[in-house]
């Protein structure tokens, strides 16, 4: 197991048992930050306060969302061609 399994089994481990405790974090941190900015990235705010919700709901586990909301990974046969940087 490398680190970074380490590191995410051990936040699974807090996380569990605590994900109304942390979910109040995340809002009223999402809330000093509005008041902090008087309300100016309100929006954005609240889409990383959404986003932090949802991974806590899934006990830290990224990648356990519904399926209609993961991002199908890249065809490795296929590469993204580079975009035309030419004036």
């Amino acid at each position: 197991m490398g680190l970074i399994d380490d590191l995410k089994g051990k936040a699974q481990g807090l996380i569990r048992g605590n994900e109304q405790a942390i979910k109040d974090g995340i809002t009223k941190a999402g809330d000093f930050v509005d008041t902090k900015t008087g309300g100016k990235y309100a929006g954005h705010v609240d889409k990383i306060q959404d986003g932090a919700s949802k991974l806590v709901d899934q006990n830290g586990t990224p990648g356990h969302a519904p399926a209609t909301e993961q991002v199908p990974p890249a065809a490795p046969g296929n590469p993204v061609p580079p975009v035309d940087r030419a004036p």
